[in-house]
């Protein structure tokens, strides 16, 4: 299957600075229909998920996950991605059918949808413990609140864009982003003549609307800086959900709720969160995960 959706990793002035930039559109619109989502939550998940492939293709580790979370006062009440470091992104919304009027500026009202919150990101990076940062949402427009959690949790002064822009039946049209971060012995007139173009940049899914590529939008805003590209990458939504892993799931939810669900002698259906899918577990084969906790707990 081909991806249209890639991410560009580069560096520029030297390796002062080092940025990422991605369209995401296929990507986002595969979420909007795993969850059929509204328009105002498509763009909030949407915004995370372009933010979350970025984030995770920092991480070096071939097994490296990372995980952020909204949890909100608004009606959306929480959004949860998971990105890997190879361009692999997955996200659900905890209310996928919020409906708003748009904003003063006549836009999709993202923040008014998740209200005030906490941003955590969690990064599994297989040592003891994960790392685990969080933030105060600061506008709950998503893009500012990374900025915010980059220079309070990791110390890396960053600009974050992202973008969706939806059509009118409610399918996702553009969407995209950028990241742009400094590194600690960045020249301050590099940093001063960044911070005027990152100003310029007004909206990221008017650059995408006029054909803007993840690499002519670095070029825009890093070009007199000598932009050096690194690595081009395909990103996707993509959920490894099986029948194991939910079989799991299930054997690590107690043993007598396994057997409660025994004993009403009916099938039981599990939807994974991500992706929808549906599986089924017959009473026999609640039976078997049964043994096999059963088991584990007597070994241990």
């Amino acid at each position: 299957m081909e991806y249209k959706d890639y991410m560009v990793r580069a560096t520029a002035a030297d390796s002062q600075i080092r940025a990422f930039a991605v369209t995401s559109r296929d990507l986002v619109e595969q979420a909007r229909r795993y969850h059929n989502t509204s328009p105002v939550i498509t763009a909030a998940l949407g915004r995370l998920l372009t933010g979350g492939v970025m984030m995770g293709a920092m991480m070096k580790g071939e097994k490296d996950l990372l995980t952020i979370q909204v949890k909100c006062t608004g009606a959306a009440k929480g959004i949860t991605v998971t990105a890997d470091s190879k361009g692999n992104v997955k996200g659900y919304p905890q209310v996928p059918d919020v409906i708003l009027p748009p904003n003063a500026k006549g836009k999709l009202d993202v923040a008014g949808a998740l209200g005030t919150g906490i941003l955590s990101v969690i990064k599994d990076m297989g040592l003891r413990e994960p790392y685990i940062g969080q933030v105060a949402l600061q506008t709950s427009e998503i893009a500012e609140d990374l900025t915010y959690y980059f220079a309070t949790s990791e110390q890396v002064p960053s600009a974050v864009g992202l973008g969706v822009l939806m059509n009118r039946d409610n399918t996702v049209k553009q969407a995209g982003g950028f990241m742009i971060q400094l590194m600690p012995f960045t020249d301050e007139k590099v940093i001063s003549a960044l911070e005027q173009r990152v100003a310029e940049v007004t909206s990221v899914t008017d650059l995408l609307e006029q054909g803007k590529t993840p690499e002519a939008l670095l070029e825009q805003i890093l070009g007199e800086f000598g932009v050096v590209e690194a690595e081009r990458l395909p990103v996707q939504y993509s959920c490894n959900c099986c029948k194991e892993r939910v079989s799991r799931a299930i054997a690590s939810i107690g043993k007598m709720d396994i057997q409660e669900m025994i004993d009403d002698n009916e099938p039981i259906e599990v939807n994974c969160q991500f992706c929808d899918k549906h599986y089924i577990f017959t009473p026999q084969e609640l039976k078997e995960l049964l043994e096999q906790s059963s088991a584990v707990g007597e070994r241990q």
